[in-house]
């Protein structure tokens, strides 16, 4: 609630704020009563507000978009997740780290990073390497807000093809309509639509990562429980929860009253989720985690951002 009243009175990410909200309260990480409910938060909320998501799309919005700026997306995506594997091995981060990274500014940040961190192995560094990503992607997402519909009118782009730009870029879903609609009306919807592709990309690739980690998540999770660990399912509950929601929603079952619910409690648990992590991390872990991941962050935001604007100026 305190991180909402701020964003909405003085603006700015709403997300971020809740975290540092939450990071000021590490304190009662640490005790008995409050510890159940932190986690709680951390893990059920967190999947339950991802799965969510999917209320937003639908897919005549994707098939709407065309095959070249599809296409586009796609590439965006895998090439910058790949990249995020080569240039983090070279930082020396781990592969589960790199993947988090990459996959957090290739497809929807914040909530790309909380989704992605929900399906790889855990270890004590995991809590404090996701907020890391969070805190670093959402303050390259807010910069982007601002800078790259500079670039867009600077390049005199089109409706589609600026539209293009900010959504296939851009990290989170707020600063993509923030970015687009500063621009003009059609701007801000092809924007939108194109984000919204990025965001239905999280299931694929939330999959891919849960298949490839499987192995070692189950060992991480049985070192981490004492009791039931049983095999991990290689599709998340909250995934197919996503793809439910995805598929109703395409069929017109979803009105907008019920549609923008949905959002709205989507957003609260992804809000109250990553103030509990932020509760189970301290400014000074967060400052441990170093300046390579950042770098790594950085870098693949360049890259995102440069790969699609040459996609875009050879359309042009």
């Amino acid at each position: 609630m305190a991180a909402t009243f701020v964003s909405t009175m003085h603006g700015g990410p709403q997300l971020l704020y809740a975290l540092f909200f939450g990071v000021a309260l590490h304190h009662l990480s640490g005790e008995a009563k409050s510890k159940p409910g932190i986690e709680f938060c951390s893990r059920t909320l967190l999947r339950l507000g991802v799965g969510l998501l999917g209320a937003r799309i639908t897919a005549a919005q994707i098939a709407g978009l065309g095959w070249t700026t599809a296409a586009v997306v796609i590439l965006g995506v895998a090439s910058t997740i790949g990249m995020a594997l080569v240039f983090g091995r070279r930082l020396g981060m781990t592969k589960p780290q790199s993947v988090l990274s990459g996959g957090a500014v290739a497809i929807c940040g914040a909530s790309a990073a909380l989704a992605i961190s929900a399906v790889l192995p855990r270890d004590k560094e995991s809590d404090r390497f996701t907020l890391m990503v969070v805190v670093t992607v959402t303050v390259l997402s807010t910069i982007a807000m601002v800078v790259y519909p500079l670039i867009a009118k600077l390049l005199h782009l089109p409706p589609e093809l600026a539209g293009l730009f900010l959504g296939g870029t851009i990290h989170d879903v707020a600063q993509v309509v923030g970015a687009g609609y500063t621009i003009d009306q059609h701007t801000g919807d092809v924007a939108t639509v194109v984000k919204l592709f990025r965001v239905a990309m999280l299931t694929v690739v939330v999959v891919a990562v849960s298949a490839a980690f499987k192995r070692s998540r189950e060992v991480s999770h049985k070192a981490s429980e004492t009791s039931g660990t049983g095999r991990q399912p290689l599709v998340p509950w909250f995934l197919w929860l996503f793809i439910v929601m995805v598929a109703v929603n395409s069929l017109g079952f979803i009105a907008q009253p019920v549609q923008d619910s949905l959002n709205f409690v989507s957003r609260a648990c992804l809000v109250v989720a990553i103030a509990a992590l932020g509760m189970k991390t301290s400014f000074m872990q967060l400052a441990r985690a170093g300046w390579k991941p950042m770098m790594l962050l950085v870098a693949e935001t360049l890259w995102l951002a440069l790969l699609v604007l040459g996609c875009i100026l050879v359309m042009k």
